[in-house]
């Protein structure tokens, strides 16, 4: 696949120098295939699909336009393929924490710091799978639909720069107060200590 590297911009959250494009690609790749395990057959590997996923959301774009724009890349269906056999909601997220706790900056985890809550819709449409039906949350109509992927996030704020510490699928049952509780339970390991939220 071919590869672009453009301009970097220092950061204040680390010691280390800026990254990168490409860098900064690499490295967010090699912390996905450190912490997710995902099944491949065929010709191509875990790190193209890796790469195809990473472009395609730091872009805001569809999987379809990213392999297109991509030489010798795995087809989207493929690239579905393998994605599908990710069901296990709970393993998931789980390997998805571990792998953004792996990479907080040392700064993040002194002090005292603001943080923040988001919740996140994703418009659902179609007939939900038996994985998939226990994470279809219904909220006000936005796009067409009142149904929804939910996920929540935790994150700190420092120096202007947005640095997250979690995230989790809510499931449809789930009340805001157990899933604020679920997040706040999340920075116990971690060492971070709320400021303000």
């Amino acid at each position: 696949m071919t590869k672009t590297a453009m301009t970097s911009y220092p950061t204040s959250l680390c010691d280390t120098p800026a990254l990168s494009d490409q860098s900064t690609l690499d490295s967010a790749i090699d912390c996905l295939m450190e912490h997710l395990s995902l099944d491949m057959n065929g010709s191509y590997t875990v790190r193209e699909v890796f790469e195809i996923l990473v472009r395609t959301a730091s872009r805001v774009d569809s999987i379809e336009h990213t392999v297109q724009s991509l030489a010798g890349a795995p087809s989207s269906n493929s690239v579905r393929y393998h994605l599908e056999k990710l069901d296990d909601m709970q393993a998931l997220e789980a390997q998805v924490n571990a792998a953004l706790h792996s990479r907080i900056p040392p700064k993040i985890r002194k002090g005292r710091h603001r943080m923040a809550i988001d919740l996140h819709l994703i418009p659902y449409y179609g007939v939900p799978t038996e994985a998939e039906a226990p994470y279809v949350y219904r909220s006000e109509a936005k796009a067409g639909t009142t149904r929804f992927f939910a996920y929540a996030t935790i994150y700190v704020i420092c120096r202007n720069k947005r640095v997250t510490l979690g995230i989790h699928a809510v499931p449809c049952h789930e009340t805001l107060v157990a899933t604020v509780t679920y997040l706040l339970a999340r920075l116990s390991p971690l060492r971070v200590r709320v400021k303000r939220l």
